[in-house]
């Protein structure tokens, strides 16, 4: 018997942070319409979203001119889940994080976020830059040259938000298409139908991809930014032993000394539970689920071929990149490599005394034409979708507020539009999120 397929107005690709947080002022603006989001593990915030550093950052890495809309975001996102958490009783701790530079050339960097901070709407309360004797009095583990205190920075857990965020959706009428994977997007008769896991088939009038780590190959299948393609780098972390739970009371950052590059300085992190951890790395893997050797040798023909076909190419045969991925490679075969680059600030550390591996993540980035890391999210507009592609940090800090800019987006360019733009979504009314977003 030929199963019918099942009809909604609205799809979301992608159970992250994101796509769930689209989810939730969709449901509330759009009460009518039949909105699902697809899933394709057993749960939302199943993989990048909740396997982060779980910090709230305040937008004092965000250069105020190319990435406006990120800092804002991430401005208006710390308000946001502070609010939020308050509202549904789930962790949030005000915790601060510090960057510190440990050489005159970082000193100019920590001078060039403190600008931009301000830029960012941060007041001088919220954020301040310290000489070593300064910081010493305050951090006295810590060394460095200089560093920049932030106080209005938070630690939080993006999964136990994630799955909040689904529920408050969920009850105003989404549905959650879990364990269901995207294998084949058709255009038929002026809608999408997508079929799950081989078989099941439904429809949709609008597409909207927001699948993180899968969202390039979402749109290439439908023939949409084929100049663009990705590459895919998994942050490992080290769980810290009790014994240094007090070594300092707040997490440290260390300028990175290659920001074009997605390669990360590991930081020392305090989590919402107190818990210590040293990480990320970003080592170069083969697949957006390359948590594990079976799954990377999987995917290293197809990716590599895909990668070589591409402007890619470029940026594999960079003799710069090829040697920080070396570094990287050899920062997770090697345990010291990776905790030596903490002790360059935290000297008291003993890395014999660091046994347990933490939680890894995968972030995805993506690489234009000629080769280059694109810095900023990509968003493109089609007759009946949208993509939301290298959605990256301070991703997670921003997700709510840049949420309901796409929604807006959308209604405002005539995609679809939504029945209530004045709407109460939870403690905030839509159009109030909106005209903070575009002062």
């Amino acid at each position: 018997m030929e199963q019918v397929a099942q009809n909604y107005d609205i799809i979301i690709i992608g159970g992250g942070i994101l796509g769930t947080s689209i989810s939730y002022f969709l449901s509330f603006l759009n009460k009518s319409k039949k909105i699902a989001v697809i899933e394709q593990a057993s749960d939302v915030a199943d993989h990048t979203s909740g396997r982060n550093t779980g910090k709230v950052h305040a937008p004092y890495l965000y250069n105020p001119e190319k990435k406006k809309l990120f800092a804002k975001a991430a401005f208006h996102g710390y308000e946001m889940w502070e609010k939020y958490s308050q509202l549904k009783d789930l962790p949030f701790k005000k915790d601060g994080v510090i960057e510190v530079a440990l050489d005159e050339k970082g000193i100019k960097v920590l001078e060039k976020y403190l600008k931009w901070a301000k830029q960012n709407g941060l007041k001088d309360e919220d954020i301040k830059l310290l000489s070593k004797e300064e910081m010493k009095k305050i951090e006295p583990e810590i060394e460095c040259v200089a560093a920049l205190y932030v106080y209005k920075d938070a630690s939080a857990d993006y999964a136990i938000f994630t799955k909040s965020i689904m529920q408050d959706s969920k009850e105003s009428g989404t549905e959650f298409l879990l364990d269901s994977k995207v294998t084949e997007i058709k255009n038929k008769d002026d809608s999408w139908k997508i079929t799950l896991n081989g078989k099941r088939e439904i429809t949709t009038k609008f597409l909207i991809n927001a699948a993180g780590g899968e969202a390039i190959n979402i749109a290439h299948d439908i023939g949409v930014a084929k100049n663009f393609t990705d590459v895919h780098f998994r942050g490992e972390y080290w769980i810290v032993p009790k014994q240094y739970h007090n070594l300092t009371k707040t997490s440290i950052y260390s300028v990175p000394e290659f920001p074009d590059y997605p390669f990360l300085d590991p930081h020392w992190i305090i989590r919402v539970d107190g818990s210590c951890e040293i990480g990320p790395n970003a080592v170069p893997v083969f697949s957006p689920y390359g948590y594990n050797k079976t799954e990377n040798i999987k995917e290293f023909i197809p990716k590599m071929l895909e990668m070589l076909g591409s402007g890619a190419r470029k940026a594999v045969f960079d003799r710069q990149f090829q040697e920080l991925a070396l570094s990287e490679i050899q920062s997770s075969m090697s345990k010291s490599t990776m905790i030596n680059r903490v002790k360059r600030f935290l000297p008291n550390i003993d890395s014999d005394k660091i046994t347990q591996k933490g939680t890894a993540g995968i972030r995805s980035s993506v690489i234009d034409e000629n080769g280059k890391f694109v810095p900023d999210v990509i968003l493109i507009d089609e007759k009946k979708s949208f993509h939301i592609l290298n959605y990256n940090s301070p991703g997670a800090t921003g997700a709510l507020p840049f949420a309901a800019h796409i929604v807006n987006h959308l209604n405002k360019t005539g995609l679809f539009e939504n029945e209530n733009n004045d709407a109460q979504c939870g403690p905030w009314k839509f159009s109030e999120i909106i005209e903070k977003l575009e002062k």
